[in-house]
């Protein structure tokens, strides 16, 4: 396309409209979309607009998520005389692609056009500081937001071989590794931005984020009420404020924060502050008034998946016949944003489960999954190979020529393993009835001490984790074991058990034994099938890769099994494992065997865990509020035929196990 942009830039559109017309046919992908984009700039230039506005309605058609192409639009429709259309325009080119200087430009001409002054301001301030920066690292930004972030990260590393302290390099490198998922190194980038300019308030909100990210909610707090206080009126900041005081269980001041940005419509994202009022109100148990939230998202923006998908998530929410159509609709229009279209899939598939309409219901399960699937950066691989790796350490033989550790608290972590959606939220709920146990959430602790012992490497193809242990002395192993203690004592108010909930620590269980030798681990276990199912329905809101395709579950699950039966067999009677099924059909005997295992004695509200006043973040939030019930088993029976697949997947070995059992 460069002998088109030099046209372009020698104003010869009549020659540069021929040759796009020339090659159209020769060209796909990225090329195909470059070159309806640059038909349409053509098309403007020679205000021959209606055709313009005709190529941009096909280009985004196919590619609804072109920041670039909104931006063209909103110039086209400037021209016409459509300024309202010409700022919504602007703004969504902005949205999805916040590196367009020249929308945040044209933006904030209108909007003083408008006599809005505070906000055209703010869009200058924008567009001055993108126009400051480098020409690589302007290409950078606009890369990263147009999802190319190898090409992205590419540029910004060799920028910063040439400038090693140039600080929106580093910051643009640091988002572009939280994209990534490497978040201890762009925590560590922005970390080094702030050293190096402790005032830059854009790093530290990045910073903040990436702080949340990774569930440091106490230290992202804290700079996030710095943040606030500086500057009260910032509507970003409130919302980020907002978001960690709910995080915290700060529930009235939160609740106040996200009334206060409704009632003052500064944000832009005004749906999205429902949506996250909703979740709080849903964790406490408001269920009538999160409805209502989550259904203001649903009336500020129609288009907003997350609002419906999150009335799905209830579980118990039944969708109207109008609701349905709304998001058949949204799921269907090529210019919903790919965000939205896999929560609506989502919800839709719930909605029409509820209604029996399984063969629907499982088509848009599963043309969720495959979206999400498509964005996803998994390699199931590289999981496989660190499961493994677990299994060749942790022998007989190395377990007991391990440093034995004690760690300085008379407080006992009670471990919830196992798969997303096996139970767990249920075991965690009956054991926080207890006196003695406090329940916390699913916390990231062992994970992130996991992620630290194998060092700056991401996906390196030999870990130095497990084996890495072997380099540790007792008094750094003690070290370990005392820091998980005191990350997650910010989760707890003085009980003698706490419940650690993350259900992925069952890849860890021997750095768990080891740096922790008096902790519980207890199994949360579930039907194959219903449990896989029933994460394949699920979009979780972070992590849970696998769980985007019936094969990769199947393998998660054999995997799961397989190292839990290493781990029983390297630690004789240290795990107790919950059957769900059994858990349902004889409630009292099996949680009688859940207090023996703790040596603590059966209390009677928990066998009435159900009316337990506690806050509950996961999918099951409203389901552990409902008396023990058999409605989740054999849920899977209504997909037979669409789930032969994960039966063959998961293998007759392991269904004959189960059946066994």
């Amino acid at each position: 396309m460069e002998h088109i942009k030099k046209l372009l830039a020698q104003s010869q559109f009549d020659q540069a409209l021929e040759l796009l017309q020339q090659e159209r046919d020769t060209l796909s992908g990225d090329a195909y979309k470059e070159s309806l984009y640059y038909e349409a700039v053509a098309y403007r230039y020679l205000n021959r607009l209606e055709q313009a506005a005709e190529t941009l309605s096909s280009l985004l058609t196919e590619w609804p998520e072109y920041g670039r192409a909104f931006q063209e639009l909103a110039h086209t429709q400037k021209a016409q005389g459509k300024t309202s259309e010409a700022l919504q325009s602007y703004y969504q080119a902005i949205r999805l692609n916040p590196a367009l200087h020249a929308s945040w430009a044209s933006a904030a001409k209108l909007e003083a056009s408008r006599n809005n002054a505070d906000q055209a301001e703010r869009n200058q301030q924008q567009a001055n500081f993108l126009l400051r920066q480098p020409k690589q690292i302007l290409a950078a930004l606009n890369l990263y937001h147009e999802g190319k972030y190898y090409k992205a990260e590419k540029i910004c590393r060799a920028f910063l071989q040439r400038n090693p302290h140039h600080v929106e390099a580093m910051r643009t490198l640091a988002n572009i590794g939280a994209q990534l998922d490497v978040l201890n190194d762009a925590e560590f980038l922005l970390e080094s931005v702030l050293v190096l300019e402790p005032n830059y308030d854009l790093a530290k909100f990045d910073y903040i984020k990436v702080l949340q990210r990774r569930q440091k909610h106490s230290e992202a707090y804290k700079h996030a009420k710095e943040l606030f206080e500086k500057e009260p009126g910032n509507p970003l900041y409130k919302a980020l404020f907002a978001n960690l005081s709910a995080a915290l269980d700060y529930d009235e001041q939160a609740l106040t924060l996200y009334d206060e940005l409704i009632n003052e419509q500064m944000n832009d994202d005004i749906a999205g502050i429902h949506v996250a009022k909703g979740h709080l109100l849903k964790a406490i148990g408001q269920q009538q008034d999160a409805i209502q939230s989550y259904q203001s998202a649903c009336q500020e923006r129609p288009d907003f998946g997350d609002a419906y998908w999150s009335l799905a998530n209830l579980k118990t929410y039944k969708f109207s016949d109008n609701e349905i159509a709304v998001m058949e609709r949204a799921a269907q229009d090529s210019r919903t944003h790919l965000n939205d279209r896999i929560h609506f899939c989502f919800a839709l598939g719930k909605a029409f489960e509820q209604h029996g309409e399984h063969s629907k219901s499982f088509d848009y399960y599963q043309q969720g999954n495959e979206l999400k699937r498509g964005t996803s950066h998994f390699k199931p691989d590289v999981l496989a190979q660190r499961i493994a790796a677990q299994r060749e350490y942790f022998t007989e033989q190395k377990v007991k020529a391990l440093p034995e550790v004690s760690v300085n608290s008379n407080v006992t972590p009670i471990f919830i393993v196992g798969l997303p959606r096996a139970g767990s939220t249920l075991v965690e709920q009956i054991l926080a009835s207890h006196s003695a146990v406090e329940g916390t959430s699913e916390l990231p602790n062992i994970p992130a001490i996991a992620h630290s012992l194998n060092g700056r490497q991401v996906q390196a193809d030999t870990p130095k984790y497990p084996s890495v242990l072997d380099e540790l002395t007792p008094e750094k192993l003690m070290q370990l074991g005392e820091r998980y203690l005191a990350e997650t004592e910010i989760y707890r108010s003085g009980a003698l058990f706490f419940t650690d909930k993350m259900p992925n620590n069952f890849r860890h269980i021997g750095l768990i034994k080891t740096l922790l030798p008096h902790a519980k681990i207890i199994d949360a276990r579930r039907n194959p099938m219903d449990c896989c199912f029933s994460a394949y329905k699920q979009l979780f809101a972070e992590g849970q890769e696998f769980s985007y395709g019936l094969d990769m579950l199947a393998e998660y699950y054999r995997d799961y099994v397989d190292l839990m039966a290493h781990w029983n067999k390297v630690y004789p009677g240290s795990i107790h494992t919950v059957i769900h099924e059994q858990l349902v059909e004889n409630p009292e005997d099996e949680i009688k065997a859940l207090f023996d295992y703790l040596d603590l004695p059966l209390e009677p509200q928990c066998l009435r865990s159900h009316k337990a006043e506690r806050r509950v973040k996961t999918a099951s939030s409203e389901q552990v509020r409902q008396p023990i019930n058999a409605k989740g088993i054999g849920q899977w029976q209504k997909f037979e035929a669409q789930l032969q697949p994960l039966q063959e997947a998961l293998g007759q070995s392991l269904m004959e196990q189960w059946d066994e059992r």
